[in-house]
């Protein structure tokens, strides 16, 4: 059999669960070192999922909330507790002033996304050069930090030489909503990670499709205000490693759409862009036997929930909506997804992908 790919996903990305003790301590496991991670608290009522990344260093204040509009640092980690650090292997976590439920409380358990890029020279070319970068061509995957300047048509060379099918910008400055961009929506279309909203109409694109070198900008204020910061988070697919794409409703708890990746998932997000409804992330490691049931909100600070009408089966070579959940299957209504690997449906040692 030919190989889909030349790299493992697991070089690049991986889904880590740990449970809290109120420690400062190092989590290994990972198998690289973190360019852009995840963190949640699954038992843990009320606390906000953190994005670190590696453009801007781990550490205390150095968080983005997810399911917030706050400015970087705006989840009070100093309190409750922070990614202090990347490491070869995986991360470490610091302890907060009075406890340490957003990533090491005792009683609680955790789970952590880990994206690996790493070249850090700055691309050339692109109206706005970012002041610092981490990309893989190879895994599909760019992270720049850059100042807006408020101009339409502004855009910026992302260098990994296939046309993104997914971007997600963030200002960090100040109060800014988690502005996306997926293929199947179009370039004059937006939704919003930190809300449960439908996809709008919006000139954050500058209605203008990604290139295989440029990504685009108008003069939104959540993605290019002049004098703002930004973190923008660019994936290009990558066959046997990552899927972007689009699936319908049927309504249907055991029959609902079957979606193709190339690989078995590690863990898939999805939202419905016709419908007000949450976003959905389920992942390997937290739900390891079909069918998965177990999901988190990414628009929420909920913990995990366990729920059938949200299942979906996650196959050899994609995952298959096996729930009524309007968030997943709602009839007519039509569905965007992000997905990574846990394994191709033909690995680079020729090894062909199973079913769980």
């Amino acid at each position: 059999m030919a190989a889909f790919i030349s790299i493992q996903p697991s070089d690049f990305f991986q889904t880590v669960l740990w449970a809290g003790n109120d420690t400062a301590r190092t989590i290994t496991g990972v198998g690289f070192e973190d360019d852009f991670f995840w963190v949640k608290n699954r038992t843990g009522d009320g606390y906000n999922g953190c994005i670190y990344q590696s453009v801007d260093g781990p550490g205390s204040n150095k968080e983005n909330i997810v399911d917030t509009n706050a400015a970087l640092g705006g989840g009070n980690s100093a309190t409750y507790g922070y990614v202090s650090a990347f490491t070869a292997d995986g991360f470490s976590l610091g302890e907060g002033s009075t406890n340490d439920d957003y990533v090491n409380k005792t009683t609680h358990n955790y789970v952590g996304w880990n994206w690996a890029a790493g070249t850090t020279s700055v691309p050339s070319g692109g109206t706005i050069t970012p002041s610092a970068c981490s990309l893989n061509v190879s895994a599909g995957i760019g992270i720049y930090k850059f100042a807006g300047n408020s101009t339409a048509g502004a855009n910026i060379a992302h260098g990994l030489g296939a046309i993104p099918s997914a971007i997600i910008v963030k200002r960090i400055d100040t109060t800014g909503d988690w502005t996306c961009y997926h293929k199947n929506m179009g370039n004059t279309k937006i939704l919003v990670l930190n809300t449960a909203s439908a996809s709008a109409t919006n000139d954050a694109w500058d209605d203008t499709t990604p290139t295989d070198t440029l990504f685009y900008l108008g003069d939104a204020t959540n993605t290019n205000h002049n004098t703002g910061t930004y973190i923008a988070y660019v994936f290009a697919p990558v066959k046997g490693y990552s899927s972007f794409g689009l699936h319908r409703g049927h309504s249907s708890n055991v029959d609902g759409s079957y979606i193709h990746t190339g690989f078995r998932p590690n863990m898939v997000i999805i939202k419905n862009i016709d419908g007000g409804d949450v976003w959905v992330q389920q992942n390997v490691k937290c739900s390891p036997f079909n069918p998965v049931t177990k999901y988190l909100i990414p628009d929420s600070n909920a913990d995990e929930d366990d729920d059938s009408t949200m299942a979906i089966d996650f196959l050899s070579n994609g995952f298959k909506i096996r729930g009524a959940n309007n968030a997943i299957n709602y009839l007519t209504q039509n569905y965007v997804h992000w997905a990574w690997a846990e394994f191709p449906m033909v690995s680079s040692n020729g090894d062909a992908g199973v079913a769980r």
